[in-house]
């Protein structure tokens, strides 16, 4: 029975399911994976209910029935272009004294952690805790009635390249400059460490039915992730026909913003990010993160 893996419909996993989308290795791992494709959390939704033996999920997601697979993450080491916090700040105020009179915040509810971190970085660093209100990733809808929107993934790629036209609708409508605020980047500068997003988990009781050991699970992901780096040029020519973004910047993000070795400083980033998710009433404990061996 193949193991039943959730992944992510966004630009940024291409590089680590690479050796799943592309021959001659798909027709070999279609022997023990069966791949299809959703949002962040959805692929978590799927995984604790059952649906789904692996997946690419959130962190924070992670609970203490799974299990992370070493090796492969979505993070960034700096700007990540794909966490995006705009902020109206009609009175020009520095950007810490923006964050600290937020009252109300739009987000796409489509990755839990993203709104995790956006929470933990204003309580923990801002001393604010804006009403959150769960929206469709449209930033001008988002902003019509809230101070701020967070967008993940592709439509945060896609808002940056509407950049002018979303200040001039924002200035013509409410008179209100925006702040564009890198989440990821925001998180290094406060803590140090790498923005993780997403890691591959697994149900590790279910590997033996589809005749896996958890060395070949590991071989597996990581062969793929480091063809899919190997082969950038040729995710780029894949992808510009599927999103309205140019080449370069599909290029750039794949291979710059985005980081997908999980070292131990993302390790380390993990579990602080938990541990003080926790600490705030943000996320429940996670009191070990499990590695498979």
């Amino acid at each position: 029975m193949p193991l039943r893996v959730a992944a992510i419909s966004f630009l940024n996993p291409a590089p680590l399911l690479y050796n799943f989308e592309h021959p001659p290795t798909s027709a070999d791992l279609r022997a023990h994976y069966d791949v299809h494709y959703t949002s962040p959390a959805h692929c978590a939704r799927e995984l604790h209910s059952g649906n789904a033996d692996l997946g690419l999920i959130p962190i924070a997601e992670l609970e203490p029935g799974l299990v992370v697979v070493p090796g492969c993450t979505i993070a960034s080491t700096h700007n990540v272009r794909s966490i995006l916090l705009l902020v109206k700040n009609p009175n020009r105020l520095p950007v810490p004294e923006a964050l600290h009179h937020l009252v109300t915040l739009s987000a796409d509810a489509a990755s839990r952690s993203s709104i995790a971190y956006a929470r933990l970085l204003l309580r923990r660093f801002y001393d604010t805790d804006p009403v959150l209100f769960p929206h469709a990733p449209d930033p001008l809808a988002m902003l019509a009635d809230a101070d701020a929107a967070l967008l993940i993934g592709d439509p945060a790629l896609l808002a940056r390249e509407r950049k002018d036209e979303i200040d001039a609708a924002l200035l013509q409508s409410q008179n209100a400059p925006l702040l564009w605020i890198d989440l990821a980047a925001l998180w290094h500068e406060h803590t140090g460490l790498p923005w993780v997003a997403a890691v591959w988990a697994v149900r590790p009781e279910t590997l033996p039915l589809a005749g896996l050991t958890p060395a070949q699970l590991t071989a597996d992901l990581i062969a793929s992730r480091d063809n899919g780096l190997a082969h950038i040029d040729d995710l780029v020519r894949e992808w510009t026909p599927r999103i309205a973004l140019p080449p370069e910047t599909i290029h750039t993000y794949l291979s710059t913003n985005i980081h997908y070795i999980l070292d131990p400083d993302c390790l380390s980033a993990i579990e602080l990010f938990r541990s003080l998710s926790s600490e705030l009433g943000i996320l429940p404990s996670l009191p070990t993160l499990n590695l498979l061996t």
